[in-house]
């Protein structure tokens, strides 16, 4: 694995911003400095004083480039995984969807036999969204598969997926006694509420037993009425809750963004993509869990009409948000990179640029334009000249 000397870039880190260089080494930061570096490098690349950010980590996406989580192939996980890198993407959470017991367990196992190639964003685990929802709220949940929560079934598909399922989407109401959702906080898996009925106090409830984040925020959960505020007033309200959050200016209102963004704040703040397999290719019908999906125009649409997932890359969420919202560079960090891999237990080794971790980075010009991505060191994006 190569070395190289980012030059001449103004590098995000977790708490202020610095014009410096950054050495990567064995997929590596090595170093990051303001002066000279401390060795030579095989090879220097001039930033021209791009923002180097901590490469972004998705934490939901089913799919993209014609692949899909639910195909339970390595080739299928492979193609999304050589994708993710052009939107700036270097680790991601393969997101299951309600269906039949076998063809989750199929995911599963693919998933724990899956190993990222050289230029490939990294798969860290699994996202299991469904099928413990409630039907009141599936959206493009199939409703045929939704069951209540239960404990002894996903222990056996943690098992299938060699212990990487990192988030369960569950709708709390539904868990009784709170059973999987205490199961999933003792052993450090974020339990997250979505498709869910819940109200306002069944989420206080809830997060007493270990709920910890909200999945897409807004999108099928109760919103805010002035006589209970639901889950969405819970995002806002409870400070224990992180949130998903789709920022493409269709699942939520470009107003409702910038509302989020200063209400709930990107210290809670997590942008995902949910993305389906049609991201990146024409518009057209796409399967998403034996349903028929129509994408035009940066919809996805099942046919009575309800939005299924999205199209958005993660490079698209970081401008909207700073369009929107008023995002700033530092706060972008933090929503893509920062707290994600905290939720997801990885920040050890990702989701900031610090000496010794991944040298995951990406390289916005001043429009946040993606001009580069580097997974674990390699150059894996490059936007042409």
């Amino acid at each position: 694995m190569g070395e190289v000397l980012l030059r001449n870039v103004r590098i995000c880190l977790p708490e202020k911003m610095m014009t410096g260089h950054i050495g990567i080494a064995n997929g590596k930061i090595a170093e990051i400095g303001e002066g000279e570096p401390s060795r030579q490098y095989m090879k220097e690349v001039d930033g021209k004083n791009h923002y180097a950010l901590p490469g972004f980590i998705d934490g939901h996406i089913h799919g993209a480039a014609g692949a899909d989580t639910m195909d339970a192939t390595q080739e299928s996980l492979h193609t999304i995984a050589a994708w993710l890198p052009n939107e700036g993407t270097t680790a991601f959470l393969a997101t299951t969807i309600t269906q039949d017991q076998g063809a989750i367990e199929a995911a599963l196992e693919q998933v724990d036999l899956f190993s990222a190639q050289t230029g490939e964003a990294e798969l860290i685990g699994v996202h299991l969204e469904g099928p413990f929802v409630n039907p009141k709220k599936a959206g493009a949940q199939p409703l045929s598969h939704i069951q209540k929560p239960d404990v002894e079934l996903f222990r056996k598909w943690r098992q299938l997926s060699g212990g990487n399922i990192r988030v369960v989407t569950l709708a709390p109401e539904c868990d009784e006694d709170y059973r999987l959702t205490e199961l999933l906080a003792s052993e450090r898996i974020v339990a997250s509420a979505g498709h869910t009925d819940a109200s306002f106090e069944q989420m206080k409830e809830a997060a007493r037993h270990g709920i910890g984040q909200l999945t897409h925020l807004c999108n099928q959960m109760n919103g805010i009425h002035h006589r209970d505020v639901g889950a969405v007033g819970a995002g806002f309200l409870l400070s224990t809750l992180s949130s998903e959050l789709i920022a493409d200016g269709i699942h939520v209102a470009p107003e409702m963004l910038r509302l989020i963004y200063q209400n709930v704040g990107p210290e809670r703040l997590i942008l995902i993509t949910d993305s389906l397999r049609g991201k990146g290719l024409e518009d057209g019908t796409y399967d998403l869990g034996g349903q028929a999906v129509t994408v035009k125009e940066g919809k996805a649409l099942l046919p009575d009409g309800t939005l299924a997932g999205s199209m958005l890359q993660m490079k698209d969420a970081v401008c909207n948000m700073a369009a929107f919202a008023d995002a700033s560079v530092l706060d972008i960090a933090k929503m893509t990179a920062e707290n994600p891999a905290k939720q997801y237990k990885i920040y050890d080794r990702k989701g900031s640029l610090t000496k010794g971790k991944d040298a995951d980075i990406v390289l916005l010009d001043d429009q946040l334009t993606l001009q580069a991505t580097y997974c674990r060191g390699n150059l894996a994006y490059q936007k042409e000249e």
